[in-house]
């Protein structure tokens, strides 16, 4: 009479640590791509290539790719749009393996909505085009791309370090957090129109917004360093409370913030070089994932355990 193998406790371990780590890598890989394609859509503005390919999706009415008469603009133009296309590929990817590897309804909705919103965010691409960079129709390119890196953030957390057990942060301390991150998406925002009121439109006969950017300069610094005194409370409490893991990455965050402050009275002082324009944007959506992973680190995981119930629940059956 047949019987069905029965596994050892140490093999079914070994099985959901490996599903567990290519889950781990396609969640990283989401992210990091998320954050990359922040940078190359900023070289494509800062260099003056957003009509680099004059249509979409083809770069010109006649060919798909740049032809040479476009120059450096069409192929940094064109890297942007093939990059985008890496992006959708793995956040695909990593939907599927969510689903096959029974992730959990979290992962999975959240990993769909990474996908959703790519495949959205390339269409507003087009529109961006089409429009011939009009400062906000780039605004919103922009915005979607901060929300999909803290989804992409939220999801490599729930992967990596699991579900979230019961708040133990302490009322005060978890309303210090949650100020910090509303002041942040604050700071972000008029970043946005701080950078639309400015010389880096992406085209030579782009539109601005309008306002004057040497006052929208002062008004995007006031938030910004209401965030900074913000994230000082915030680190007081985590030394005094903690938990380990939280006060590791509100360290990390305002140690980001402070460069970020840096850079952006540098760029301010120097005239908007690119380079520095470019990093500043980048480390922005950079400190959005880190304060994303600080409120969720206010809720210790739900097991000390390193293999998530979900993945252990997906062998089990």
């Amino acid at each position: 009479m047949g019987s069905t193998p029965i596994l050892s406790r140490e093999a079914e371990r070994c099985i959901v640590l490996q599903r567990s780590r290519s889950l781990i890598i396609a969640a990283w890989a989401t992210l990091v791509s998320q954050i990359v394609i922040v940078g190359t859509g900023g070289a494509v503005r800062l260099t003056g290539s957003g009509l680099g390919c004059s249509e979409w999706p083809n770069c010109t009415p006649e060919s798909f790719t740049p032809v040479p008469e476009q120059g450096i603009h069409g192929l940094i133009e064109f890297g942007n749009r093939v990059w985008g296309g890496i992006v959708v590929l793995i956040a695909v990817v990593m939907l599927v393996m969510a689903i096959v590897q029974r992730a959990g309804r979290t992962i999975v909705t959240l990993a769909s909505l990474v996908v959703g919103l790519t495949v959205a965010q390339a269409l507003i691409g087009a529109v961006v085009v089409w429009m011939h960079l009009r400062p906000d129709t780039v605004g919103i390119h922009f915005f979607l791309s901060v929300v999909l890196v803290v989804l992409a953030a939220v999801m490599t957390w729930k992967v990596v370090v699991g579900p979230s057990g019961p708040r133990v942060a302490a009322r005060g301390q978890t309303i210090l957090v949650h100020a910090m991150t509303a002041v942040l998406a604050v700071v972000i925002v008029v970043g946005v129109l701080t950078t639309g009121s400015g010389p880096h439109a992406g085209d030579g006969g782009a539109a601005r917004n309008g306002l004057d950017p040497s006052v929208m300069q002062h008004v995007h610094a006031w938030p910004g360093y209401a965030l900074v005194a913000l994230l000082g409370a915030v680190l007081a409490a985590a030394v005094l409370r903690g938990p380990r893991r939280h006060l590791r990455l509100v360290v990390a965050t305002f140690a980001v913030v402070l460069l970020q402050v840096a850079i952006g009275i540098a760029q301010s002082n120097l005239g908007l070089p690119i380079g520095l324009v470019g990093i500043h944007m980048v480390l922005s959506v950079i400190i959005a994932a880190l304060g994303s992973a600080v409120v969720l680190s206010l809720r210790p995981p739900a097991e000390a355990a390193p293999v998530a119930t979900d993945d252990r629940e997906a062998v089990a059956a």
